[in-house]
């Protein structure tokens, strides 16, 4: 897809490159976030199970995020393109869902305190969806942020930061309820529903969420009008449309790399949620050999904190791989580097099924880091080239949309197949994941990416012809 977005007669002034402090800056909300995600990945489900939910029912509960995500991000995204105020562009909608995120946070683990009015899944379910749609109200601007203050050349470097601070946040969050746990606070379900290691866990995201968000919006800066203009050229009004008629619009139009990408993403996505959503039953059985009635027993929270902390070795790893990630790409190219990472996160997964002790389940997580610093960074850098100047906000949006098919495809199909093919073993959905991100990494080989330094100048002007 060739840009119309630009004059033919207007010549585009080059942004300036940031520093690396300019960089942190700008992105540091995003550690926030992850903090705050990080909890819900790695604690969700065994509130939920706490709740009374059983384990074939997680994924439809789960189904709240990719669903809200699938409409809330490219609203955001379309919206944040046309804002312009006295606090920013892409500023207002970070500020709005951290108050939201860091609220929802305090209230799911109290869900079980008003059971004798709703049931306590129900409304656990119903803050789930609050907080869901609030993390998508912030998360999706900040891709959109790199791309409209980054020169073409930071851009890898930027995400690569971004997906540092990503990691960063993600660790804390995930190791803080076995931290708690060893440092005096109860393992014990509580006749609310939730042990106090998590409870506690979430109202520390909530202002690690809130105090990490300011410090974007208050030190951070956006170009005004006149200035992201002279980067990146007046917007063509020639299919200017109104809310939702645009966003169908752009939506046919995508560029091709998109198109490709949303295979990859299909696949990625897919893995991913089903590793979020039954890693800690599947170690529970598999690993620590629990059966029966155990998702109020401490074994099963001693479960369910050595998963949340293996998930800090995997968001660890993926910290530092994504410093790497610039060097690797500049060495092998952006699709070999990211088909790498997915190979290594697919054998982490299905490394699992041999696992008998615990222990070892951090050293799996160690190729599902190198994957997920990937899935953060390379997929961005290289839909970020393709897209439109003006159109960077709803076309981040829109791929979201092949973030959220894959989990509402899980979430509706997961738990049968779990139930019904997998005979009740959650462990077998772990394997399919390690399975889906090698069609993942064989996917992506066949991407067109225009900025990738390998491809030919003569392949890039046949692609674009």
């Amino acid at each position: 897809m060739t840009s119309k977005t630009v004059a033919t007669s207007e010549k585009l002034v080059e942004k300036p490159r940031l520093t690396i402090g300019q960089i942190l800056t700008m992105s540091f909300g995003f550690m926030g976030i992850q903090f705050g995600f990080a909890l819900q990945n790695g604690n969700t489900s065994r509130i939920l199970r706490s709740f009374g939910a059983d384990v074939d029912q997680l994924p439809a509960f789960w189904l709240v995020a990719p669903v809200v995500g699938m409409i809330v991000q490219p609203l955001i995204g379309h919206y944040s393109d046309k804002t312009w105020n006295r606090l920013g562009r892409r500023k207002p909608y970070f500020l709005t869902g951290a108050i939201l995120s860091s609220l929802a946070l305090i209230f799911l683990p109290n869900s079980g305190a008003l059971a004798g009015v709703i049931p306590a899944l129900w409304i656990g379910a119903g803050m789930v969806m609050v907080m869901d749609t609030s993390f998508n109200i912030a998360m999706e601007p900040f891709r959109a942020l790199v791309a409209d203050n980054l020169p073409d050349r930071q851009r890898t470097l930027g995400f690569s930061i971004q997906t540092f601070l990503i990691g960063l946040g993600a660790v804390g969050g995930s190791y803080l309820p076995e931290f708690l746990g060893n440092h005096g606070f109860s393992l014990q379900t509580s006749k609310n529903g939730v042990a106090d290691n998590i409870k506690y866990s979430y109202y520390i995201g909530a202002a690690v969420f809130m105090i990490a968000i300011l410090v974007t919006v208050i030190f951070s800066k956006e170009y005004k009008p006149a200035d992201y203009e002279r980067y990146h050229g007046k917007p063509d009004n020639a299919h200017k449309k109104s809310g939702v008629r645009e966003i169908i619009h752009d939506f046919r139009h995508m560029p091709k790399t998109m198109r490709q990408l949303g295979l990859v993403q299909f696949f990625s996505w897919f893995a991913l949620f089903s590793m979020w959503v039954f890693m800690t039953d599947a170690v529970a059985t598999h690993v620590y050999g629990l059966t029966g009635n155990y998702s109020k027993s401490i074994a099963y929270n001693e479960a369910g904190n050595k998963v949340s902390s293996s998930f800090g070795v995997y968001n660890g790893v993926a910290m530092f791989y994504a410093l790497f990630l610039p060097a690797i790409a500049r060495r092998i190219g952006r699709k070999a580097t990211h088909a790498f990472s997915l190979m290594a996160g697919g054998a982490g997964l299905i490394s699992v099924f041999f696992i008998r002790d615990p222990a070892m389940l951090s050293y799996s997580m160690v190729g599902v880091g190198l994957a997920w610093a990937s899935i953060l960074a390379m997929p961005y850098v290289i839909l970020s080239g393709s897209i439109p100047p003006g159109k960077l906000g709803i076309y981040m949006g829109i791929f979201n949309f092949f973030i959220t098919l894959p989990q509402i495809v899980n979430g509706l199909f997961g738990g049968w197949i779990m139930h019904n093919l997998y005979g009740g073993q959650p462990i077998y959905s772990i394997v399919l994941a390690g399975f889906f991100l090698f069609c993942a990494a064989i996917s992506v080989l066949f991407v067109y990416d225009a900025g990738d330094i390998r491809i030919s100048r003569k392949q890039q002007r046949l692609a674009a012809s």
